[in-house]
C-alpha cells in the first residue's frame, strides 16, 4: 500500500448509505470487527480498552457471533486461537499488562501460523502504571513480545476513522497473511470522540483465509507455493492437520532437522518481504520540501500535524512521516522522505523506542527525539518549538 491522503481528519467514503456517527475510536475498532466479519470475541475487562468489549457483547449476538469474557488474558488469546483454528475470524482487545500476559500464545500464533487480530490500547507503564493515562510504550513490545524469530504485522490508526479501517485491514491481513495481527493505538486515539461517516458495512469486501483443496492424502498443512502462504485445513473437510508450537515440518510434525527447521522457519520470517506491497502503509504530510521531518505515530501524530502550521507559519519548512503499518516498518519510504531533509525528529511517549528504530533505519541522519513517559501528551508548541531549533542547528552548522 502507497502513502495516504495528507490529513489526519476522519475521512468518509463514497456512499450515499453512509450516515455521520458520533464515535469514539474503541467503538469504531468494535464496528469495524463486526464489519471484518469477526464473530467471536474472548477478552478480560482491562482499562483503557474495555469499551471494545463492552460494545461486541452487545454486536456479536445480533450477528450469531460469540462473545466470551474470560477469567484472565492468557486464557482469552487461547480461547481467540482456538476459535480461529475452528474456521472463526476471531478477535481480543487488552492494554499494557494484558498484552505482556498474551505474549507467549501470540508467539504460539505467529509460529503456527494461525490469523487472529489483537487490539492494545497502550495506557502508561511499566506494570501496572497509569491505567487512564495514554502512552505509547509498547511500540517493541508488538514486535519483539515474544521469545524467538518471528514475523508480526502492527497497525497504528491515528483517528477514529482510520481505526475503523484498519480493523477491516488487520482481520484481511490476518486472513490473506496467516497471522496474528496487533492494532496498536493509544488511550486517547481510543476514548477520543469524532464525527465520521463510516458507509454500509456490506460494502466491504471480506477476505477470506485460503483453504486446503486437492486430494486429502497429499495434504501437507505447511507445504507452500509462490506466496509463501500454506493453505489451511477447513474443519470437518477431512484435511488431517497437526499443530504444534515446536519446530515442525511441512507435514505440521515437530523437528529438529536442521535443514526442515531451516526451510520452514526462513519461509515463515520471510513471507511478509514477499508482500510488501499489500502490507506497507504510511502517510506524508507536506514532506516535499520538508528540512525537518517529524515521525511519529497516535496522539503524537496527530500533535504533529498541528505543529506543521505552527512551523510553516514561523518559516520552518517541516513534515510529518506517519508509519500506519508500524511493523514492518516502511523503511524504504522513510528513507525516501528524509533523504533531502537536514534532520528527523521524534516526538514520542516513551523513553525513546520509535527514535531508535528511525535512527537505525537513517543511519547517518541526524535523528532528535521529544520523550514523555508521565501520562501527558506531546503538545503541538513543544514539537513546533523543537523543530524550529533543530531547523536553524543544522543550518548554523552547514554555515560553519
Amino acid at each position: 500500500m502507497n502513502a495516504v491522503d495528507t490529513t489526519l481528519a476522519p475521512k468518509t467514503r463514497d456512499s450515499v448509505k453512509g450516515q455521520a456517527r458520533l464515535l469514539s475510536g474503541n467503538h469504531a475498532c468494535a464496528l469495524g470487527a463486526i464489519a471484518a466479519g469477526c464473530r467471536f470475541f474472548a477478552g478480560y475487562p482491562i482499562t483503557p480498552s474495555s469499551e471494545i468489549a463492552e460494545r461486541l457483547s452487545r454486536l456479536l449476538p445480533q450477528v450469531d457471533g460469540v462473545f466470551v469474557q474470560m477469567e484472565d488474558e492468557i486464557a482469552s488469546i487461547a480461547a481467540v486461537i482456538g476459535a480461529s483454528m475452528g474456521g472463526v475470524k476471531a478477535l481480543t482487545a487488552t492494554s499494557g499488562p494484558g498484552f505482556s500476559l498474551k505474549q507467549e500464545n501470540i508467539g504460539y500464533a505467529a509460529g503456527a501460523e494461525i490469523p487472529c487480530v489483537i487490539v492494545n490500547v497502550m495506557r502508561g507503564g511499566p506494570s501496572t502504571g497509569m491505567p487512564t493515562r495514554p502512552a505509547q510504550g509498547d511500540i517493541m513490545q508488538a514486535r519483539w513480545g515474544s521469545h524467538g524469530d518471528y514475523p508480526m504485522i502492527v497497525l497504528a490508526p491515528a483517528s477514529v476513522r482510520e481505526i475503523y479501517d484498519e480493523t477491516l485491514r488487520a482481520f484481511d491481513l490476518a486472513e490473506t497473511y496467516r497471522t496474528p495481527v496487533v492494532l496498536l493505538y493509544d488511550q486517547v486515539i481510543a476514548q477520543l470522540t469524532e464525527t465520521v461517516e463510516l458507509g454500509d458495512a456490506q460494502e466491504h469486501a471480506r477476505t477470506e483465509r485460503k483453504w486446503a483443496s486437492g486430494p486429502r492424502e497429499a495434504y501437507q498443512p505447511y507445504a507452500t507455493k509462490e506466496d509463501g502462504i500454506p493453505a489451511m485445513s477447513r474443519p470437518g473437510a477431512g484435511y488431517r492437520a497437526h499443530t504444534t508450537g515446536l519446530n515442525h515440518a511441512e507435514n505440521g510434525f515437530p523437528t529438529q532437522n536442521p535443514e526442515a527447521v531451516a526451510r520452514n522457519l526462513g519461509r515463515l520470517l520471510s513471507k511478509f518481504n514477499r508482500h510488501r506491497e499489500a502490507i506497507d502503509s504510511w502517510q506524508t504530510v507536506e514532506c516535499d520540501d520538508a528540512d525537518v521531518v517529524i515521525v511519529a505515530i497516535g496522539i503524537s501524530a496527530r500533535a504533529a500535524a498541528r505543529a506543521l502550521e505552527l512551523c510553516r507559519a514561523r518559516g520552518v519548512r517541516a513534515g510529518l512521516f506517519r508509519p500506519i503499518t508500524l511493523w514492518p516498518f516502511p523503511e524504504d519510504a522513510l528513507r525516501k522522505v528524509a533523504a533531502r531533509a537536514r534532520a528527523v525528529l521524534v516526538p514520542e511517549m516513551n523513553a525513546g523506542q520509535l527514535s531508535l528504530e528511525v535512527g537505525r533505519i537513517l543511519a547517518g541522519k541526524r535523528v532528535d527525539a521529544i520523550h514523555r513517559f508521565n501520562g501527558e501528551p506531546i503538545t503541538p508548541a513543544e514539537i513546533a518549538a523543537r523543530a524550529e531549533a533543530l531547523s536553524t542547528a543544522t543550518l548554523d552548522e552547514e554555515r560553519t
